[in-house]
């Protein structure tokens, strides 16, 4: 199963006036920052869920038991969110270790919130569980046609925003947001994944040449501890070539510091895993190479900027 384009422009044209146009920044020549973390809920997760639960409301798959959906913090805030904004109830399955200010947030958007587990993965079969139960609409956090498709939207922004461009590095989780910018721009640009080391659910997928399982540890592991790859962005991967760069915790630490201190952007260590892509070196553009960078949380503890 693959995501199209015109179900990218269709998200668009059907999330229009619920979610942000966030805007782009060129911090240096070649280089611009598309700032998704000023999205509501402090991501960019929004897109999608309003695209997934819009399109149920259509289909008359929304039913009056509400949603449910697990997340580490970003996706569950976008479902509560958007929910909310369409007046049914959410439950949200987190691990227990999720962040607290995402917690906090959960609780002021109105959600039921579920604590479970120490990982996503232990979330997401508890809200798996939920749905069958309860027969709420499952929203899933990155690996839903409709998730992908509203998450795409950022791509066809770009293309509005940006004179010209070559390369858009996004960190990667369960991979919704790469899959839909892939989808979208994936024929115009190069799409590059950067995976933590200790959280590289797509890295290992490509070597393996199918997502499979593995562990999910480190520092940005709340927002992109996937234990495996979706399939939906596995297969936008393979579709438009994308590969998978890897950064330690170390050089996201030192990303996210410059962050703060070089353009006063506070964000989530996910975030700053596409940016440390270039700090560390790991990813070195060729010269006039046209370079984006898609900030994508900002869903952090503000007292552990330093």
């Amino acid at each position: 199963m693959t995501v199209r384009v015109d179900e990218v422009r269709a998200a668009a044209e059907r999330i229009a006036g619920r979610v942000r146009r966030t805007p782009v920044i060129e911090v240096a020549s070649g280089l611009t920052f598309k700032l998704e973390h000023l999205q509501h809920t402090g991501s960019f997760k929004p897109r999608g869920a309003f695209n997934r639960l819009l399109s149920a409301k259509e289909s008359g798959e929304l039913t009056g038991q509400g949603i449910v959906a697990a997340s580490g913090g970003n996706a569950g805030l976008a479902a509560a969110y958007a929910a909310r904004g369409l007046g049914v109830h959410a439950r949200i399955f987190v691990p227990a270790n999720a962040p607290a200010p995402k917690v906090a947030k959960l609780h002021k958007l109105e959600a039921e919130v579920v604590q479970i587990g120490t990982e996503y993965a232990e979330a997401y079969l508890a809200a798996v569980e939920a749905r069958d139960e309860s027969g709420a609409l499952l929203l899933h956090a990155y690996d839903q046609p409709e998730v992908v498709a509203g998450q795409g939207t950022v791509g066809l922004e770009l293309l509005d925003q940006v004179d010209g461009f070559d390369t858009v590095l996004v960190a990667v989780g369960g991979g919704g947001l790469l899959a839909g910018i892939a989808t979208a721009i994936g024929d115009q640009a190069r799409v590059v994944g950067v995976e933590p080391e200790l959280s590289q659910a797509l890295h290992r997928a490509l070597e393996a040449g199918e997502p499979v399982d593995g562990p999910v540890a480190g520092i940005a592991a709340d927002s992109l501890g996937a234990r495996r790859v979706g399939d939906l962005a596995y297969a936008a991967v393979q579709d438009n070539g994308v590969r998978s760069l890897l950064v330690s915790d170390d050089e996201i630490v030192a990303a996210r510091n410059e962050l703060w201190h070089a353009y006063h952007l506070g964000v989530e260590h996910g975030a700053a895993a596409a940016y440390a892509a270039l700090t560390s070196g790991v990813y070195q553009p060729a010269a006039g190479e046209r370079v984006v960078v898609v900030i994508c949380g900002a869903n952090t503890d503000p007292t552990t900027l330093i």
